[in-house]
């Protein structure tokens, strides 16, 4: 069996996407890039130098739902009838479930109004979201086999055992090969130059963050040799990684928290232009989420609690506040080296 990375563009969202491919008994493309003509043909380029056309491609293992690593696979399955194998949690979305796509849009729509994001904001976020959509960027349906954590993939002489790493979406999830197990393919669980967003990639998760730093210890303590992310460059160091972003989001909610020590009380979406200023596109949603995300952690665990709700940004919405809980406050003035301990597998 012969593996391959093949780098993709990507116009629409960060960028810099993998798709792997693994070419033995049989053919099994792990992620397919985002549907747009141009990640198509780089796609094809890239598979047509290792000999392999669209149509031979046997199975598609998919990290998470999000368009720019499944948008092609319903393209694909239909021209070569593969198999597409994804987590249970994401698999509706990927199989273009109308159901599952009007709750998520629903529950957007609910935590645009809690998170204080003015209308202009609001409009300029759902104009850029329908613009995707318009373009077609999740591609065609698909035909989706589910898994759960702890399954075992096998095509041919290829086995993944499937680990569940929620945070960035609810089904996303982590590979790892029977025949190099200190290697794991993260998606966007873990990302070499960046943190995947929290929050706002997937609404559908309560305590988001939680759920995250859970992935991340998980990732730490297996001490992988080297993992093969979704975008951008392998990690050769996995667990430094995985701490590293540990301690980014202890830093964050220390932040966060004192947003909330100098304002009163704030919502997320004052909470996020503290942090990250002004937004555009799907920032948007990523910024106020990620602030959501930090402000639900810390009230889950009374550092924080509702204030009250009032008028939105633009007086026309029902917004939720947070403020510190005297356990909060006294919690934060005691910190001396700019973190909210999140973890203690950083320590």
């Amino acid at each position: 069996m012969t593996f391959h990375r093949i780098a993709l563009g990507n116009t629409v969202f960060e960028g810099a996407n993998n798709a792997y491919l693994f070419n033995g008994e049989a053919t099994v493309l792990l992620d397919t890039g985002v549907a747009v003509p141009d990640t198509r043909a780089e796609l094809e380029a890239g598979l047509r130098e290792l000999e392999v056309e669209f149509a031979d491609v046997d199975a598609i293992v998919l990290t998470h739902y999000h368009a720019d690593h499944i948008g092609l696979a319903g393209e694909i399955q239909a021209e070569s009838g593969a198999t597409v194998h994804a987590h249970a949690a994401d698999a509706p979305l990927i199989a273009h479930d109308e159901d599952a796509w009007d709750d998520l849009e629903a529950r957007q729509r609910q935590l645009f109004a809690d998170w204080g994001m003015p209308s202009d904001a609001r409009e300029e976020l759902l104009g850029f979201l329908d613009a995707g959509e318009g373009m077609g960027i999740y591609g065609e349906p698909v035909d989706v086999t589910p898994f759960e954590d702890g399954d075992h993939l096998s095509f041919g002489d290829l086995a993944l055992e499937v680990r569940h790493a929620p945070g960035h979406t609810a089904g996303l999830s982590c590979f790892v090969p029977a025949d190099a197990p200190d290697e794991v393919y993260t998606g966007d669980a873990l990302l070499p130059e960046y943190t995947p967003n929290v929050g706002g990639a997937d609404v559908r998760l309560e305590d988001a963050l939680s759920a995250y730093v859970g992935t991340l210890e998980t990732l730490l303590e297996a001490d992988y040799s080297r993992a093969w992310p979704g975008h951008r460059e392998p990690i050769d160091d996995p667990a430094a990684r995985a701490r590293y972003i540990l301690t980014h989001h202890e830093e964050r909610a220390y932040r966060v928290a004192n947003v909330l020590a100098d304002a009163g009380s704030a919502d997320a979406w004052t909470v996020s232009a503290r942090l990250f200023g002004d937004l555009a596109d799907i920032h948007i949603l990523h910024g106020p989420g990620e602030a959501y995300a930090h402000l639900e952690h810390l009230r889950e665990h009374g550092a924080v609690t509702v204030d009250h709700e009032m008028g939105g940004g633009d007086g026309d919405t029902a917004s939720v506040r947070y403020r510190l809980t005297d356990d909060g406050r006294s919690r934060l003035e005691s910190l001396t080296d700019g973190r909210w301990p999140l973890s203690d597998a950083v320590r």
